[in-house]
């Protein structure tokens, strides 16, 4: 073979090793820096969208800032409710949740059967209060309530426009239009949260009716 044509050869054997061989290479890619999110609740959408139901439901409220104390109680994604169209006693801290339950309960579900039975309106819901860092049924050990973590609330009675005052303590067991108006109001409850107990349930809840958002659909 023709050593000019070999060297020719070689030269390009080499020119084409050496691009095949790059020695470039590209700079890694740089990861964002972590990013520190305040989170009310478990989710920052779904909070978001629970806050715009309130608003559509016209409901005043003040947005509260999470909080956390001992024993693992907790306030997260919370509101305080201010004016839900009718007042009512002792609203803590609730979250959203809840509160999107209760004002649609008190503003769907209460009237008519004052009018069935009554003949009058409901003009003030009494409570016993929302948050507060204990266990289940007030007991030394066990599972929190949750009451611990802003989520339940308790109904003890309700005041008429005519001045009739219907209390679940006094009237659950009498029957007459007390019992009668307070089963109806405690079965559209069932519809609306998780949990709901009654002085059916146990002696602990002779007083008031429960509702909670939490656990597994229990209603009694």
């Amino acid at each position: 073979m023709n050593r000019g044509l070999i060297f020719s050869l070689a030269i390009l054997l080499t020119l084409a090793g050496c691009i095949g061989r790059s020695n470039h290479r590209p700079s890694p890619q740089r990861r964002p820096p972590n990013q520190t999110v305040v989170v009310r609740g478990n989710d920052p959408v779904v909070l978001k969208q629970c806050l715009g139901k309130l608003d559509r439901l016209v409901a005043r409220y003040a947005l509260l800032p999470d909080r956390t104390f001992g024993g693992s109680c907790d306030a997260l994604g919370a509101v305080q409710l201010r004016d839900i169209g009718t007042p009512t006693t002792n609203l803590g801290a609730m979250t959203c949740g809840l509160a999107n339950a209760f004002v649609n309960w008190v503003q769907n579900d209460l009237q008519d059967p004052a009018q069935e039975y009554f003949r009058s309106r409901v003009v003030k819901i009494e409570t016993m209060g929302t948050y507060s860092c204990r266990n289940i049924n007030g007991a030394a050990t066990g599972r929190l309530s949750e009451h611990a973590h802003a989520n339940a609330v308790d109904v003890s009675g309700f005041v008429l426009e005519d001045g009739r005052h219907v209390t679940v303590a006094n009237d659950w067991t009498a029957g007459g239009d007390g019992a009668a108006f307070l089963r109806a109001v405690h079965a559209s409850a069932c519809r609306r949260f998780v949990t709901i107990l009654s002085p059916d349930y146990n002696a602990l809840h002779h007083d008031h009716l429960h509702f909670d958002m939490g656990g597994k659909s229990f209603c009694r």
